[in-house]
């Protein structure tokens, strides 16, 4: 689906959550109110640094930028945001947003350690070919998180660090990492 057609997807879990079985569940229901209201304020206030924006705006391969993602994502939240910025003015990159607990079920392609980590971004080339992998989050968030999880930190200590961590990048990390993966491949 389109990133508007996401956004379509997405309010009308809020709306109508009776609809969708994963949001019966009032913990889920929550983290999809709250990481609607992240999610739309990195879409007014997500900063892209300029030789970034200038990396992203002259590509001229043809992409498909596959992003498999869910409401309910806390790191989503951010990064789904942040990485529809950065490539909406290139008309030669296409963004697809999948669920990851709908079919084709492609997260189970792409698994982070055996697990279905999301947001996980596929882009792949005009032939189709996968060119890239990225996610589920930063890779030095990433490390934070297997050390946290290593000494059993509460998932809630590991929530309100993400929160911190990630309001403090500003999608920094997210930007430098999207530019060195392609430019590897470019490079190729």
């Amino acid at each position: 689906m389109t990133f508007e057609a996401y956004l379509n997807y997405f309010e009308d879990v809020l709306t109508h959550p009776s609809n969708y079985p994963t949001y019966n569940d009032p913990e889920y229901f929550n983290y999809a109110k709250l990481n609607w209201s992240r999610m739309n304020r990195w879409l007014k206030k997500f900063e892209i640094n300029e030789d970034v924006r200038t990396f992203f705006s002259t590509s001229t391969e043809k992409q498909t930028w596959i992003l498999i993602t869910e409401p309910w994502c806390g790191d989503a939240a951010h990064s789904v945001p942040q990485i529809h910025t950065l490539i909406k003015d290139n008309p030669n990159i296409i963004l697809d947003i999948q669920l990851r607990d709908s079919e084709p079920f492609l997260i189970d392609k792409y698994l982070t350690n055996g697990g279905k980590s999301i947001p996980k971004l596929i882009i792949r080339n005009e032939q189709g070919k996968d060119i890239a992998i990225w996610g589920p989050r930063p890779a030095a968030l990433q490390q934070i998180f297997d050390e946290m999880k290593a000494e059993g930190k509460e998932f809630e200590d590991i929530k309100t660090y993400f929160q911190t961590w990630y309001n403090a990048d500003k999608g920094i990390e997210l930007q430098h990492e999207l530019v060195a993966l392609l430019s590897g491949v470019e490079k190729k």
